[in-house]
């Protein structure tokens, strides 16, 4: 290994350590009541290797959300990114690739569900969910009588509501479990289906 590749490595276990200790702080602490100090206490560093890498303490938290949101689109392009065309009955679930990457910021995505951290957050990463598919993916055959923004939204507040359950529940479910749930709910539509209204169903 190269002397490069071993302060690489070192800038970036330092940067982890940091953004581990905002996180964790943030769960308990508004962000506003969160020094420095206490970041890099919680990091076991000093302020002097804080300010090496980072000005103010918003700009590690916007380092946060920007690595997020980045993985998070790489994640979803996972099973389209090397193919023409594709439809979602040839998928399986180890193509997809975004519960692995909620997973993988697990103590992040408990702190924007769970608390009032990121109040703005919840939108967007609705947001990102709705322009991937309008923006990277064209419908061979369309239904004219479906507006491709509407079935965006459909489609991106459906997956959130799924993350959101998942992490409610302390992620007792398997990253695969979830993406072959997924995969069966866009691959099963229920309208046509015929329902019995239950007996017990209060009048």
């Amino acid at each position: 290994m190269s002397p490069n590749q071993k302060i690489d490595k070192r800038i970036k276990r330092t940067k982890k350590a940091l953004q581990n200790a905002l996180i964790t702080l943030m769960q308990n602490h508004d962000f506003k009541a969160i020094t420095i100090t206490d970041i890099v206490e919680l990091a076991d560093y000093n302020r002097g290797t804080f300010y090496k890498h980072y000005k103010y303490k918003e700009e590690l938290l916007e380092e946060i959300i920007e690595e997020v949101i980045t993985d998070l689109v790489d994640s979803y392009r996972q099973p389209y990114q090397d193919t023409d065309s594709f439809t979602f009955n040839s998928l399986s679930s180890s193509a997809v690739k975004i519960f692995e990457h909620v997973y993988a910021h697990a103590n992040f995505y408990q702190l924007i569900i769970q608390s009032n951290a990121l109040p703005g957050f919840h939108k967007r990463i609705t947001n990102e969910l709705k322009k991937l598919p309008l923006h990277d993916l064209a419908d061979i055959e369309p239904s004219p009588d479906i507006d491709p923004e509407l079935h965006a939204s459909y489609q991106a507040y459906a997956i959130f509501g799924m993350i959101m359950e998942w992490v409610e529940g302390g992620f007792k479910l398997s990253p695969s479990y979830m993406a072959d749930q997924l995969l069966e709910m866009l691959k099963f539509s229920p309208v046509n289906s015929r329902f019995m209204i239950r007996s017990d169903l209060e009048k």
